[in-house]
Order: C-alpha cells, then structure tokens, then sequence
C-alpha cells in the first residue's frame, strides 16, 4: 500500500509538471502570435499592401494574377513622378452607364501628366508641354507599334495627375474619366512577387 501512494503521488507531480510545460508551450505560442501581430499590422495597414492584377489595362508589363505590393509610406514625403504605376481608390469614377459603380474598388495605372503640365494626345503620340516647352514622351515601356489612341488636350491643377493603362487600345483611364486627385492615390507598386518567375522591382522609367 505504501509503495502504491507513493507511485500515485509520483504520477499527480508529472502531470502537473507535464500541464505546467503544455501551458508555457501555449503562452510562448500566443506570445510569439502578438508580438507578429504588432509588428505586421502597421506595415500591413499603413505602410505597404499588397495587390493582385484584375484586367488587362496595364498589358504587356502587368498581367491579370500578377501580386504586387503597393508602397504607401514614400508618397507622404513625395510626389508621384512620371512613370510610376500607382493604385488609387476609383470611387470617383462613373461607369460606363454614368454612375459611380467603382465605390470600394482599386485601379491600376502609369502616372503620365504632372501637376500644372497640359498633357496632348494627338495621332497616337503622347506630348507633355511646360513653360513653353512641347515634349513627346518615350514610353519604352509600350510595344514599338502600339498608339496612344484619343484626342486629348487637358491642362492639370494643382494635386491633379494624368493616369494611362500600358494596353492603351483597351484601358479605361483618364482620357476617359479625367484626372486623378492627390488625395486617392493610395500609393505606387513597388515590388511584383508572384508569378515567381516575374519576381522583381518596379522601377520607374526614365523618359
């Protein structure tokens, strides 16, 4: 009988100590889970996000699938520049039919016009004039055959930006809607990482 309780009183102490080491094993795990949390969550929500391709308005360079991830903190202490692919909040947009059908939606396009440039379209030819001076743009970035199809002429505001998608024949961008504010664009792409084949920066173009 002694010997009995005693085994018993053995097993009573493994199995707390067995408790106590499962329950720090959770706490470790919570722990581990929280501090990610804290960490993740500002870049996640106010630094970069991710965004995947949905159309093919920005064909051949960006591709429907395509995951990209939207740098968010560069535009709080600068400009966007020509040639840079931004994302925007399209709810000022109307749709084809006149309302606002793009509430809560993202787009994707190339930063062209620059506050205070009047940006030409004419016979498929892109122009940026400023103080006097006319320059037709160099898109290497397009196919060496594809127009700019459209007659624009639109002198830019201060805060306004002139976007077009790369498929210039197919994308619905500012020649047809107008500018977009300072104030919507979310950020620019930055970073392509899947398809992992396709893994590479975003750089901007020089003109």
């Amino acid at each position: 009988m002694e010997n009995k309780n005693k085994e018993t009183g053995m097993e009573i102490v493994k199995n707390k100590e067995g408790f106590k080491k499962f329950t720090s094993f959770i706490f470790e795990i919570v722990k581990i889970a929280v501090i990610a949390f804290v960490i993740v969550a500002p870049i996640r929500y106010f630094l970069f996000q991710p965004f995947i391709v949905s159309g093919a308005s920005m064909d051949p360079n960006f591709a429907t699938g395509d995951y990209l991830i939207v740098d968010e903190i560069s535009y709080r202490f600068f400009d966007p520049q020509r040639g840079d692919v931004v994302v925007f909040n399209a709810g000022f947009i109307k749709d084809p039919s006149g309302q606002y059908g793009y509430a809560g939606q993202r787009f994707i396009k190339r930063v062209i016009g620059l506050p205070g440039e009047t940006v030409d379209i004419t016979n498929g030819e892109v122009e940026i004039i400023k103080d006097g001076k006319t320059t037709i743009l160099d898109e290497k970035y397009l196919p060496n055959d594809l127009k700019t199809i459209g007659e624009i002429n639109m002198t830019l505001k201060t805060d306004e930006y002139f976007v077009l998608g790369d498929n210039r024949q197919y994308s619905y961008d500012s020649r047809a809607w107008g500018v977009v504010l300072r104030k919507d664009i979310i950020g620019k792409a930055f970073l392509r990482i899947f398809p992992v084949t396709t893994l590479s920066e975003i750089s901007r173009p020089s003109y």
